[in-house]
């Protein structure tokens, strides 16, 4: 039986009496599905998460779920459950992501006149994550993980996007940045991480924002979720604009009384590295959705994600090494594209 009459089969179950229907909600990065039901006597509409038990596991959602449910953001509410075939019955939390409403609005008016208020309530909802944070309840966001996320940079962007075979120098040197990275990461402050937290993964809702994706939630460092949020795949602002959020954002943060930095430059500094580690991460991952899962709409984000990250390593000393490395993998880059070009018929 397919998955979609496995779901039709539950949900029938569980509604005997109302007939409903189902349509597309979204997708996302992962094995994982999701569906709208509708019900024909017009009650609320509900969200199916369809996690295929082989490749997803539903209780980290259930955990997240309820942690930050109990710090007062808004999640959706897991109603049913069945975990022996992966699926979740879910609150709907509607079908306006920030990233749409930002866009409209730039469309519309020529600027992103509801990005202040967007923004607030996103830092909002992190702070109150953050405050609820306990030692041992979420995975460690620890040196193996953090080392993991970054060997995909090396092993599915150089390698296989760009084709570039590293010498041993430029291992050692990517090595070297690495643990330098990392050091840096471990030594912030650490608190709840939602781990995704962007413009597709929050939601216009009442209250605002409502917060999807928070699955891979962990225990870590205090500045990778406005990473996420600031340095975002999917949209870009001024960095003037960027600073001003984040100002916001820490002294919110301060007035929170959570573990941050008294001083600013330092929390920002924290930030940048943060963001490096990320984007080495997100260029890994577009490419092995691309080449490993067939996703190829992710590609026209990498330039993005890596103007980010030359950014970074043109304002800080010890990115030296692996601003050399970018600028090789580009060339090598522009050596692929040629050879991919069929030579004119004479």
């Amino acid at each position: 039986m397919q998955r979609l009459e496995l779901i039709q089969h539950w949900l029938s179950a569980l509604f005997p009496d109302q007939p409903f229907s189902l349509a597309p909600a979204s997708t996302d990065a992962s094995f994982r599905r999701y569906f709208r039901i509708s019900f024909a006597d017009g009650s609320a509409t509900r969200i199916v998460m369809d996690a295929p038990p082989e490749y997803e596991d539903c209780k980290p959602f259930i955990h997240a779920a309820a942690l930050f449910g109990a710090a007062g953001v808004h999640v959706p509410q897991v109603i049913e459950q069945n975990l022996a075939q992966g699926f979740l019955l879910l609150s709907d939390l509607g079908d306006t992501t920030y990233l749409s409403a930002l866009k409209s609005n730039l469309q519309t008016s020529g600027s992103a006149e509801n990005a202040n208020q967007l923004y607030a309530a996103a830092t909002s909802a992190l702070v109150q994550i953050q405050q609820a944070t306990r030692p041992h309840v979420l995975p460690e966001y620890d040196h193996a993980l953090l080392r993991r996320e970054l060997e995909l940079f090396p092993e599915w962007y150089l390698t296989r996007h760009l084709g570039m075979t590293l010498s041993d120098a430029q291992r050692n040197t990517l090595d070297q940045v690495f643990e330098r990275i990392i050091a840096a990461n471990l030594a912030e402050p650490k608190v709840f991480v939602h781990r995704d937290y962007h413009s597709r993964n929050l939601m216009v809702s009442e209250p605002n924002p409502g917060v999807l994706d928070f699955q891979d939630a962990v225990y870590g460092p205090i500045s990778y979720d406005l990473a996420s949020l600031f340095k975002d795949a999917y949209i870009e602002w001024e960095e003037e604009q960027v600073l001003d959020w984040l100002i916001r954002y820490w002294e919110k943060a301060r007035r929170a009384k959570l573990p941050i930095s008294a001083d600013f430059s330092e929390f920002h500094r924290d930030y940048e590295w943060m963001g490096v580690q990320r984007h080495l991460k997100v260029l890994g991952i577009f490419a092995r959705l691309c080449h490993r899962d067939g996703k190829d709409g992710y590609l026209k984000d990498m330039p993005l994600v890596m103007r980010y990250l030359r950014l970074a390593c043109e304002r800080y000393r010890d990115f030296g090494p692996l601003l050399k490395l970018l600028d090789a993998a580009e060339t090598s880059a522009e050596k692929l594209a040629e050879q991919s070009v069929e030579p004119t018929a004479k």
